[in-house]
């Protein structure tokens, strides 16, 4: 499946400082990018470093002006959808070290809460089924509503208040995941079906011994995402990281399928 992205980012910096961003398709396993163009106006400086697992690159520039961002591509995405009923978990023993610390809570996913849940609920499954049922639950239980989380809310808040945003759905499927022994962590992608248009956060999980994107929300499959980063949670994924205050200006992501 091929899609166009475009991105542009407007945002007036109250003071100057530098700045962080992960807005682009990651040239990754299962995906192609092509004519991909990427401009900051002018900036004082400009450097680039590898995101998490080598996936992608994070952009830190530090500009006097407004930060601005206009980002387009091609992504051909050629990664199959997979069938997570016929995958297998690994032990724990058999695990590499870089799928390991996925287990660990993090920041918003505090596995750790959900292990007497996890058991309860999803005990008698293993391996991909377990993760499909972990998958069906947070669908059927979980209101996609914008506007009731924030930078704060965590999985455990998620999970009491059954609401939330993409973010809010991927932080509680990791979380479920991890309590399970499961390795999981978050994605952020470009996919067409999204709505309303944004950077969209999914989940990953790790089954005989490779990482397997899945959407809690159900806006999107696997074969059908473009992926920009991956980390234990959203702070490792944040399209834009500052350290001063900023102000929205323009803010526009799309995704369009293109035949």
């Amino acid at each position: 499946m091929r899609m166009k992205v475009e991105v542009e980012l407007s945002y007036k910096l109250l003071t100057p400082g530098p700045a962080i961003l992960a807005v682009e398709a990651a040239g990754a396993f299962g995906q192609e990018i092509s004519n991909a163009t990427i401009d900051f106006g002018p900036v004082e400086h400009l450097a680039r470093v590898p995101g998490e697992e080598g996936i992608g690159e994070k952009i830190i520039i530090r500009t006097a002006e407004d930060l601005r961002c206009n980002y387009s591509a091609s992504v051909m995405v050629t990664r199959p959808r997979p069938v997570f009923e016929r995958l297998t978990a690994m032990e724990m023993e058999e695990m590499s070290g870089d799928a390991l610390r996925y287990l660990l809570p993090s920041r918003y996913c505090q596995a750790e809460r959900f292990v007497p849940f996890v058991n309860q609920r999803f005990g008698d499954k293993t391996g991909g089924a377990k993760v499909m049922a972990i998958r069906d639950w947070i669908s059927q239980r979980l209101d996609y509503v914008s506007g009731v989380s924030n930078a704060s809310t965590t999985a455990a808040d998620t999970f009491l208040e059954r609401r939330g945003v993409c973010r809010d759905y991927a932080h509680l499927m990791i979380a479920l995941c991890r309590a399970a022994q499961i390795p999981a962590r978050i994605a952020s992608v470009f996919a067409p079906r999204v709505e309303p248009p944004d950077f969209h956060a999914v989940a990953e999980v790790y089954l005989e011994g490779t990482w397997h994107l899945i959407d809690p929300t159900g806006m999107a499959e696997a074969d059908e995402m473009a992926l920009i980063a991956v980390g234990r949670d959203a702070v490792d994924v944040a399209f834009l990281t500052t350290v001063t205050a900023t102000e929205l200006q323009t803010q526009t992501v799309k995704a369009i399928r293109q035949l």
